[in-house]
């Protein structure tokens, strides 16, 4: 049994960890951090957790934690996990970064595309990528763990196969991405007050949202050779759930059936991507709750594009549910321990 804290205990990501921790064989929850909420039981602003977390919010004090604690998951905001983490370098405490402080290997893009100050390189260089389908081998045994973004996870989970078999040109992928409020987190803003988007649906962060150049990175790592997307984020309003609609000019004689043939056999070791059948495309509500993400394939036969749809809840495959999948991956347990739930339906 190994012992868990979660670092930044009261945002929706934290939840779902609570969640599917509460469940999971080997991973006991035994400290909440929260700086701003020290003191405070989590049922005050949960009350749905009343039967379960009885222990207060305590502030970070790593003395405190080091010969307690033996999984430490940050489900903080970008900014925070990089002055806290190292302490736990020279530590065996293992550590699960959900924030995106480690997920760009340039610092420089970083502070570009996050508006602050990056990582030490020490850091960045200990940090691995926690893609869970596509870098397994580099997770296991891993001390750091940099959790992917939910944009990202969806979108390199639909077009690796795609980039490491060759059947699209590099240059001309565009997705189209749309998620529910709950991306955004708890606090209240313009852009996500029922008003502003109940029956509507707006594009956010063109060409500016921070999982462009993390998603550029590892499809140009699978390519071998830069990559540059165009990628459009909107929000839906609905609470959970993620879709992207990826597009790529197909380079080579292919039809459909053989696309789908070469996703199935890609994902076909990994409980955790569903490829649809043909003619079927994933929908948002189908994986909802869930560590799942879908994947339907089309080709248009009259523009030769390849067309790739998934489907991901962005809390837990996008966020809590990818991080017990790295948190599996790392002790060698059975990779969907805790996470075999069936998606809530409808």
């Amino acid at each position: 049994m190994k012992n868990v804290a979660i670092v930044g205990g009261t945002g929706y990501g934290a939840l779902e960890l609570i969640r599917f921790i509460e469940g999971h064989d080997y991973l006991k929850l035994t400290q909440i951090i929260s700086q701003s909420q020290e003191g405070h039981l989590l049922e005050e602003m949960y009350p749905h957790l009343a039967t379960y977390i009885d222990a207060p919010l305590e502030a970070f004090d790593f003395i405190k934690i080091r010969d307690k604690i033996d999984i430490v998951f940050f489900a903080t905001p970008a900014g925070v996990t990089k002055e806290m983490l190292p302490q736990f370098l020279d530590s065996p405490i293992q550590c699960i970064d959900l924030s995106g402080d480690l997920r760009l290997s340039n610092p420089s893009d970083y502070e570009k595309w996050y508006g602050g100050k990056p990582a030490s390189q020490n850091l960045l260089d200990n940090a691995v990528y926690g893609l869970s389908e596509i870098y397994p081998n580099e997770i296991q045994g891993a001390h750091i763990c940099s959790n992917p973004g939910c944009y990202s996870t969806a979108s390199l989970l639909g077009m690796i196969p795609a980039v490491q078999n060759d059947l699209i040109d590099t240059s001309s992928i565009i997705i189209d991405g749309k998620t529910g409020v709950s991306g955004a987190g708890r606090k209240t803003s313009i852009m996500t007050h029922f008003s502003e988007t109940n029956e509507n649906v707006k594009p956010y962060k063109i060409g500016k949202h921070q999982h462009i150049p993390e998603i550029e990175q590892y499809l140009s790592k699978e390519a071998n050779q830069s990559v540059v997307i165009n990628m459009t984020t909107h929000l839906i309003p609905m609470t959970r759930g993620l879709l992207c609609t990826m597009y790529g000019r197909l380079n080579q004689s292919i039809n459909v059936q053989e696309v789908h043939e070469i996703y199935q056999k890609f994902y076909q070791s990994h409980p955790f991507v569903r490829v649809r059948n043909l003619e079927s495309y994933p929908a948002t509500k189908e994986v909802y709750g869930s560590n799942y993400c879908d994947i339907g394939v089309y080709i248009d036969e009259r523009t030769r594009q390849l067309v790739v749809i998934s489907a991901i809840d962005n809390l837990v495959k996008g966020a809590a549910g990818q991080a017990i999948q790295n948190a599996n991956l790392m002790n060698g347990w059975p990779v969907d321990l805790g996470l075999r739930q069936i998606p809530v339906f409808p």
